[in-house]
């Protein structure tokens, strides 16, 4: 599978001369390469979809939605074969990226459904003769440009709205882990998807974002990643108006109230902080509990930690925590850990021992954090969070906002009516109550403030690559 090419452009696979390997973060060892490209692909890939565009815009919704269908079922199919090979490229473990797979075949299924459901307006009309309509058109040339902590489902929540929205894209994935991204857009080629409506490109991203977002035909982009990045994406798009969907860095705080179900809580933190090695766009990043149960939530959940076992994510048995994406990753959890100790933290969890090769982190848990390290204030990205008290739910409010990222959150309790009243306060775009697992095909992600513009998901996520069209008819 990865040995076959892998940049796709005007419904042809090739790829450049030029080959950058893929290598297992678990042990180094080569998992498959990838063609690497510059401006003359991604501008290339760009004249292949506004060649298409027309005539995609133009197909029915019916006709769309089926090969929107199809390539879901075809992604369903294979989940096993590409779930394995991201596993094998990323460091996940085997059942979280086989389920990746699956949840992303999900956003073909769900706007395939959109795709036929076009939206409009028709107004009352306030003179006989006249009347007053409004109907969405898709924007043009969309690109996509997703990260590597989910390379496939997150590239699959932008170009299943797209496409269901008559849109023709460009993407890139990340060379840290593109293999399976690409398996994600042979399932669509081989779906039936016209040439040119949908076209991958690999590269430096310093070299393919300007070509592609200096493209005349090009009017939305798409991106995940760091809000350093997506400032300097959204910058770029300023120069020709280009739409910009950004959904960027988060500092999801995770609250547990003294009502919570605490046997639920802990099961939640182990899945918001630790699921994907720590490395989720909305995972827990820090733990805010109240004084009541905060001696009890702290010792049961460093139990649950330091029972984990840390492995190769397609090892058996099965590891709790598998590899991070590389070295780089490594060193910036550990500084992150290292920092907050010395300025005075505790270490609640255990030393663990390591595997000898790959890119391997221990899990860890810190009281005592001072206010003013990294652990406290910035997005770890990794297996290790700090744990920190509140008395009151304004203490609790104040310190979960207290950030300038606003992607996520969540909260535990059982009083109904503090629910509302967070849902309203939490300054982010995704709360989960009671839940660790909030994101799903029909609903809208995306965050406030810092993290982002715009929502992927849900009707809102087809709507961001439309234009609404006024019409008024007189002479009736």
């Amino acid at each position: 599978m990865a040995e076959q090419s892998t940049t796709y452009v005007a419904g042809r696979w090739h790829d450049p001369d030029r080959r950058v390997d893929v290598r297992n973060p678990a042990d180094g060892s080569v998992v498959g390469s990838i063609g690497y490209g510059g401006a003359p692909e991604a501008t290339a890939a760009a004249d292949a979809a506004a060649d298409a565009f027309a005539d995609w815009a133009g197909k029915p919704g019916r006709y769309r939605a089926d090969l929107l269908r199809a390539a879901g079922e075809l992604l369903a199919e294979r989940a096993e074969d590409i779930g394995l090979l991201l596993a094998r490229e990323s460091g996940k473990r085997l059942p979280e990226a086989v389920g990746e797979i699956r949840f992303s075949a999900e956003y073909f299924r769900w706007f395939a459904e959109q795709a036929r459901r076009p939206e409009g307006q028709v107004f009352p009309h306030e003179q006989d003769d006249r009347r007053h309509l409004t109907f969405r058109r898709p924007a043009g040339v969309a690109v996509s440009l997703t990260p590597w902590n989910f390379p496939v489902s997150i590239q699959a929540r932008k170009l299943a709205p797209a496409l269901a929205a008559g849109c023709t894209v460009v993407a890139r994935a990340s060379e840290k882990a593109p293999l399976a991204a690409v398996e994600l857009v042979r399932c669509l080629a081989d779906a039936g998807l016209p040439a040119g409506v949908l076209n991958m490109v690999h590269g430096k991203a310093s070299e393919l974002t300007p070509a592609l977002l200096a493209h005349p035909a090009v009017r939305v982009v798409s991106f995940t990643g760091s809000t350093e990045v997506g400032r300097r994406i959204m910058a770029a798009a300023s120069d020709r108006i280009v739409r910009p969907l950004l959904e960027l860095g988060g500092d999801a705080p995770f609250l547990v109230f003294d009502d919570a179900d605490l046997d639920a809580a802990v099961d939640g933190a182990m899945v918001a902080k630790f699921r994907n090695n720590g490395q989720s766009c909305i995972g827990a990043n820090r733990f805010l509990v109240q004084d009541g149960v905060h001696d009890e939530f702290v010792s049961r959940l460093a139990e649950r930690v330091d029972a984990m076992t840390v492995g190769a994510g397609t090892a058996d048995p099965l590891p709790d925590l598998s590899a991070l994406i590389d070295d780089a990753r490594v060193k910036a959890v550990n500084a992150v850990v290292e920092e907050a100790i010395a300025a005075g933290a505790t270490r609640v969890t255990r030393e663990f021992g390591l595997p000898g090769t790959g890119s391997f982190a221990a899990p860890a848990l810190l009281t005592d954090v001072p206010a003013h390290v990294s652990l406290a204030r910035e997005e770890v990205f990794g297996p290790a969070a700090g744990i920190f008290r509140f008395s009151t739910m304004d203490d609790a409010i104040r310190l979960a906002n207290a950030t300038e990222m606003g992607l996520a959150g969540y909260a535990y309790t059982r009083d109904a009516a503090r629910l509302f009243r967070l849902g309203e306060r939490l300054d982010v775009g995704i709360v989960g109550f009671n839940s660790a697992l909030p994101s799903v095909a029909f609903a809208p992600m995306g965050g406030t403030k810092q993290s982002g513009l715009g929502r992927e998901g849900a009707e809102i996520g087809m709507e961001e690559f439309t234009e609404t069209r006024y019409v008024a008819v007189g002479g009736v």
